[in-house]
């Protein structure tokens, strides 16, 4: 089987962040033996639009440049079809690949991510039509495909996010303290978290347009220092208002780490409240502070929902269960 993945995002070099839960998916898909070719920004021009803050947040910073966004998609969509010709299947991530990857007229199946979907509910009749036109819709969380079925979508397949389950996990720092990993832009929950973690130790790892109302954040840490950040960390926030999937909150898991997180989206598919972590209501501030100060003061209660939460990210988004999941998925579309 050969398989051409489109893709917006993918990384430029080891290190480089974007995009690099699609690279790893490739890569381990690659080690079954499948043939893999990726269409990215690296081989198209995407006149500035790709890459630094993602499509979205480029042309909200620099509206400008949507005039030069239907000339990257007839770039993306000549290299997509030169590597399709080749190619039993597509696979596109992200709607607006979805687009492309018709102009190939190969099967494919289309995956969905988040950010994705919010976009498609301004445009329903055109999602409607890539949506219908797949194979297959891959979608990482239950809720987000439901989102999918409203838009039209109508053969569903939920396969997790993969992530690498560590063979042992470290020793907590003390006192103890609360981590949080992720873009510092609003739907994140980044502020309500300054205000609710007032008082307790924090950690905040990443950069974005909310970085100067977070002084003491550590800005962007490459992803192979995260496991030294879950390591030392007590607990670990996700307060965000919308989530697709959730990598960090399934992270912190596979680290054993207890995770406080918004009853959102793809953390409803991770986190048993009460079991293998908290779930609080987003936007609360003072929900959100109650839990973070209960398993601060509760070492037990953070060991029994680490060992929960790690057992159950095993299970569900562990690399080989998730890898199976995608090729199997293959196979139903070719079939």
């Amino acid at each position: 089987m050969r398989v051409a993945v489109l893709t917006t995002s993918y990384p430029r070099a080891p290190g480089d962040a974007a995009g690099r839960f699609v690279a790893e998916a490739v890569d381990h898909v690659r080690a079954t033996g499948v043939e893999v070719d990726v269409v990215s920004p690296a081989s198209f021009r995407h006149f500035g639009i790709a890459y630094g803050h993602g499509v979205l947040g480029n042309l909200r910073a620099q509206p400008w440049r949507a005039a030069l966004l239907p000339a990257m998609l007839a770039s993306f969509a000549r290299a997509a079809q030169r590597a399709a010709r080749r190619c039993d299947l597509v696979h596109a991530h992200w709607l607006p690949s979805g687009a492309v990857a018709l102009a190939t007229k190969r099967p494919f199946v289309l995956q969905l991510w988040g950010s994705d979907v919010e976009l498609a509910w301004r445009s329903p009749s055109l999602a409607r039509a890539v949506l219908r036109r797949a194979r297959l819709v891959i979608c990482p969380s239950q809720a987000l495909a439901e989102q999918a079925r409203l838009l039209g979508a109508e053969r569903i397949r939920v396969i997790p996010g993969g992530v690498d389950v560590p063979d042992s996990v470290g020793d907590e720092a003390s006192p103890p303290g609360v981590l949080f990993a992720g873009r510092l832009s609003p739907e994140k929950g980044i502020l309500e978290l300054v205000e609710a973690a007032r008082g307790f130790p924090l950690v905040v790892a990443g950069d974005g347009p909310l970085r100067g109302a977070v002084p003491a954040a550590l800005g962007f840490v490459p992803h192979d220092e995260l496991p030294a950040l879950y390591a030392r960390a007590a607990v670990v926030a996700c307060p965000s208002h919308r989530e697709g999937f959730g990598v960090v909150c399934a992270e912190a898991m596979a680290h054993a780490r207890p995770v406080v997180a918004s009853a959102v989206g793809g953390y409803l598919d991770l986190v048993v409240d009460g079991r293998t972590g908290v779930l609080v209501p987003p936007r609360d501030v003072p929900a959100l502070r109650a839990a973070l100060e209960r398993l601060l003061r509760d070492p037990e209660l953070r060991r029994e929902l680490g060992a929960a939460g790690r057992a159950r990210v095993s299970e569900l988004c562990g690399w080989d269960r998730v890898t199976a999941a995608t090729i199997a998925a293959y196979e139903e579309a070719l079939a």
